[in-house]
């Protein structure tokens, strides 16, 4: 429970680091004053204006508000009250509770109240709406024992220090010929009346971190819990179950992405032991299985942006698939699209949502390496098609959504196609994806990808930020065209021998690219 204190204190302002303000928000100060690439925000003010906004008023500004919402569902963070530091503050002995006692929250406080006539208390409310009690979950106006013909509306605290009416809303109270005499009301505070952070700032440690951001995954809440709230584990699991309608069952990771499924090891920390989900996102339903199949909600919006770069008709071969968030909005934007994943539960789903999205006629799945799709099913479409005709209308883009390792496979493209281009309009796209803790992130991202092409990629390329994944850890996507160089093998000269056909882990016939 939270106690409201009858007289005014004052404490210091809230403050927050700016590292942590900036790496909260996604943004990182080095990223914030680079101008070498775009990003996937809108342009920013300079830092020093917001900041210094954030540490004056406490609050963020609403820009980097909807920023934060956009990319994460969160579990919302209030700043201290800076008039009474034990307002909204559960009662002293929760402090180290390890299992949940919701009965240990039951607290009493007294608060002001006005006596008013029941005829007026709409009128009251409206003319007093900035003094009345605001507090979720709480009755503003309660019966009055005394009278049956009156009302108790409950005062906000804060508003009436010392239990003193201030003379604006004296006024307001002669105009409406109520007294202006302020009765102490006996408030029960109980579990249900407090917010997430409230709770968990009484219960952990004082002094440390004590909120923590969620990911939502359908119903699943996926946390990122630091060493010393672990052994509140559980009970931060509960208290996100109880505060969020819809999540019924919480995760905690315990081991990094592995490289080759990326997936993770995770404990269930609250809630039913069930990771099959469902989740909606662009206006298409995905289902999975969260423990076996990788699934980030902060992509959302660049899975939007890569396919609206597409056109129908384009050709997209989507080279880590996951369980479709690429593929199968560009097959609905009638592209034709190739879909391959190594984690045969990545498969499963992407097979089970091309169904579900009624665009399994109209996606060719693959369950294989990616170094191997692309030198087989995706080499022999492109010398397929890019032999056709020399008025070539069709796109080509070549995702690669893997950013731990994707640059790493970009050296497949040297020379994956023997001859002369028909035309440089139909060169390949690539959006490749990778990490970077670099300085600058754009030009490591690019000399990477170069050393991997053995080429230059200058003036031919834009790269973009696409979120902040940890401090000076950051996910871009570089997109270029492959240069006919790189992409093509010349024919010998007459006279001289061709070469041998690189070999691939496996024949691809056009019956197999059908399948």
């Amino acid at each position: 429970m939270l106690s409201f204190l009858s007289q005014r204190c004052c404490c210091n302002d809230f403050q927050l680091g700016p590292a942590w303000i900036l790496w909260r928000f996604g943004y990182s100060a080095r990223l914030l004053k680079t101008n070498h690439y775009r990003t996937a925000a809108s342009n920013t003010s300079s830092p020093a204006v917001w900041m210094l906004l954030a540490q004056r008023s406490g609050r963020i500004p609403a820009l980097f508000a909807a920023v934060q919402k956009r990319r994460i569902f969160t579990m919302p963070e209030t700043a201290q009250d800076n008039t009474n530091p034990e307002l909204y503050s559960p009662h002293p002995e929760v402090r180290g509770m390890t299992l949940l006692n919701r009965e240990a929250f039951k607290r009493t406080v007294v608060v002001p109240a006005l006596k008013v006539k029941k005829e007026i208390v709409h009128t009251l409310l409206k003319s007093l709406k900035h003094t009345v009690l605001q507090r979720p979950g709480l009755k503003r106006v309660v019966e009055d024992p005394e009278d049956e013909d009156s009302k108790l509306v409950i005062l906000d605290p804060h508003k009436i220090p010392e239990f003193s009416l201030g003379e604006s809303e004296k006024e307001v109270l002669k105009q409406l010929h109520i007294s202006p005499e302020v009765s102490k009301y006996n408030l029960e505070l109980t579990y249900e009346n407090f917010k997430s952070e409230e709770i968990l700032r009484a219960v952990l440690p004082e002094g440390q971190d004590v909120t923590s951001g969620f990911s939502r995954v359908g119903h699943i809440a996926h946390v990122n819990l630091r060493d010393h709230q672990l052994p509140y584990r559980h009970l931060i699991g509960q208290v996100i179950v109880d505060k969020n309608p819809g999540i019924t069952c919480v995760v905690n990771k315990t081991s990094i992405i592995d490289s080759t499924y990326r997936n993770f090891q995770m404990e269930v920390l609250a809630g039913e032991n069930n990771l099959v989900t469902k989740v909606k996102e662009n206006n298409f339903t995905y289902e999975l299985d969260f423990a076996k199949v990788y699934w980030n909600p902060r992509l959302s919006t660049e899975h939007g942006r890569i396919v609206e770069l597409l056109k129908p008709g384009d050709v997209l071969f989507d080279v880590f698939a996951g369980i479709g968030p690429f593929a199968i909005p560009a097959a609905r934007k009638k592209c034709v699209v190739f879909a391959n994943d190594l984690n045969p539960e990545s498969y499963h789903w992407l097979l089970h949502n091309c169904k579900l999205n009624k665009v399994d006629n109209k996606i060719k799945a693959f369950n294989m390496d990616g170094r191997d799709f692309l030198l087989g099913p995706v080499r022999e479409e492109l010398r397929k098609e890019l032999t056709l005709a020399k008025e070539q209308k069709t796109a080509f883009h070549i995702v690669m959504n893997l950013p731990a390792l994707a640059i790493e496979f970009l050296d497949v493209f040297r020379h994956l196609l023997v001859g002369e281009p028909c035309s440089t309009a139909v060169l390949p796209t690539v959006h490749c994806y990778g990490f970077s803790k670099h300085e600058n992130p754009a030009k490591d991202i690019q000399e990477r990808a170069e050393a991997a092409l053995g080429a230059s990629l200058e003036g031919r390329c834009s790269t973009y930020l696409v979120r902040n994944v940890a401090p000076n850890k950051e996910m871009l996507c570089i997109t270029f065209q492959i240069p006919a160089d790189v992409l093509y093998k010349r024919p010998c000269p007459a006279g001289e021998p061709a070469p041998k056909r690189l070999r691939t882990c496996k024949a691809f016939t056009e019956e197999d690219l059908q399948s």
